[in-house]
């Protein structure tokens, strides 16, 4: 996320940030402009502030002298003036909460909606709709509950992608530091620890006493549409993604990469969430894809992994994805009749 955040600072945030809270309002304050040498010329002073500098002037921000705001002021293009930068600068934790937060939703609906609506266009059979355990309007609570699930995952999400921002997470920018071979290996290390961590989580929210009040409306869903995939109880939610975030604190992984990962297997979140029986392909033992997750919504106790089998059969949890079980030959036997 501080990636994210670095290129949302260099194209828009500063700009942002520099018109909600301007230096103007602080370096015009008579506080402030009896502290300094409002003689040097990198210190001028507003001769009068707007209303907004008013308004904004009481809240709080760093503290300002000669020597920091001279530095603020090497950082930036020379021909930007007072009023055209933010009295809260980037290294400001309020600001990167803030910005964090607003990116995050930002991010989370754009990509719940683009993959989920294309998936759901696409890829998922809408004949499932017509299954008797389909329920009525199903398409709309699911977005309902996604995204009322949004806002409070993103608050319990902060605290790891503040320390991220931070630098308290192993990710590195240069590929050399740990070379092309742990490049290409992190990938499958990434995998195999968040789908065995992911698997116990939710094998463990399918205890009786988590599951009635985390992880049931997420099962609300007994024939899910893509958009189940993010429809679930916030802390529920959380508590799965926490493996995805753990293992940056932990294992190296080059920053570049983390995004594109943490992309994916929100992709893959919403992919096995399609309803899709089709079995018989070759990588059906090894590959946890849509048709066991559909079992696992069917059922609910079985094949509780994300990516792979591998947890399932460990965890005597597995179950195959035989043709004979897929839910649409109910859908064709209620239109025979």
């Amino acid at each position: 996320m501080d990636l994210v955040l670095r290129i949302c600072d260099d194209y828009i945030l500063d700009r942002v940030w520099a018109k909600l809270i301007p230096l103007s309002a602080f370096v015009a304050s008579p506080e402030l402009t009896s502290s300094l040498n409002t003689t040097s010329p990198l210190l001028p002073v507003v001769a009068s502030a707007s209303r907004w500098d008013q308004l904004v002037s009481i809240l709080p921000h760093p503290p300002f002298n000669a020597d920091s705001l001279a530095s603020l002021y090497a950082n930036t293009v020379s021909s930007q003036s007072i009023p055209q930068l933010s009295a809260w600068p980037r290294d400001y934790v309020p600001r990167q909460i803030a910005s964090l937060v607003v990116l995050t939703l930002l991010g989370i609906h754009v990509l719940y909606f683009l993959f989920a609506g294309l998936s759901y266009k696409f890829i998922f059979n809408h004949e499932m709709m017509q299954h008797p355990r389909f329920l009525k309007n199903q398409v709309k609570l699911e977005i309902q509950a996604s995204l009322r699930a949004f806002p409070s995952m993103t608050l319990l999400t902060l605290p790891w992608f503040q320390a991220e921002v931070m630098g308290y997470s192993r990710l590195y920018d240069g590929v050399d530091t740990y070379g092309y071979t742990y490049l290409v290996l992190s990938v499958p290390l990434f995998l195999l620890f968040t789908d065995y961590c992911i698997y116990w989580v939710h094998r463990w929210l399918h205890l009786p006493i988590f599951y009635k009040i985390l992880h049931k409306p997420h099962h609300k869903w007994i024939i899910p549409t893509p958009f189940a995939s993010h429809a679930f109880h916030p802390v529920d939610g959380y508590l799965q993604s926490v493996p995805y975030h753990l293992f940056i604190f932990i294992f190296p992984l080059h920053r570049m990469l983390y995004l594109v990962l943490f992309v994916a297997v929100n992709f893959w979140s919403i992919f096995i969430h399609d309803s899709d029986m089709i079995t018989g392909h070759p990588l059906e033992n090894v590959i946890n894809g849509p048709a066991h997750h559909t079992l696992h919504h069917l059922y609910f106790t079985c094949n509780y992994g994300q990516y792979f089998t591998w947890a399932d059969r460990v965890g005597k949890s597995y179950r195959h994805p035989d043709s004979s079980l897929d839910p649409l030959l109910e859908v064709q036997a209620l239109k025979k009749d």
